[in-house]
């Protein structure tokens, strides 16, 4: 972990290998308030506002991603690279879905936008 953190321009300290033993090792869609409490025991000294700090440290430097996914609450993604998203209506759970499984068309013919990036987010429930 120290590695990955300093290849990304990141100081490692016991706090930030902590948070990023956590999130970089989920498959799920944490917000920062879900990784404290994840991380605490194993980390007492570390404090709500750290655990902030480090996730939006993590991403502006790259490692993950921010997503607007559930209603009023960012959610920190470490699967940077592009890929959408299906959030389980019943559960609030999110699951990543490959970049190739969604089809988007038309993003070229919008007049006067330039499109930089996009993503599909889906939502229902999954069958049981």
């Amino acid at each position: 972990m120290l590695d990955r953190l300093s290849a990304y321009g990141i100081q490692p300290t016991p706090q930030r290998i902590a948070v990023a033993e956590y999130v970089l090792n989920t498959v799920d869609h944490p917000t920062a308030d879900e990784v404290w409490m994840n991380v605490r025991d194993r980390c007492p000294t570390l404090s709500r506002a750290t655990v902030y700090n480090t996730l939006n440290l993590f991403a502006e430097k790259g490692l993950l991603r921010t997503q607007p996914l559930r209603e009023g609450v960012v959610v920190f993604d470490p699967h940077v690279t592009p890929h959408h998203h299906f959030i389980d209506e019943e559960t609030g759970k999110v699951l990543d879905i490959p970049w190739d499984a969604v089809k988007v068309t038309g993003e070229k013919t919008l007049r006067g936008l330039e499109v930089r990036e996009y993503q599909v987010v889906l939502r229902g429930r999954r069958r049981k």
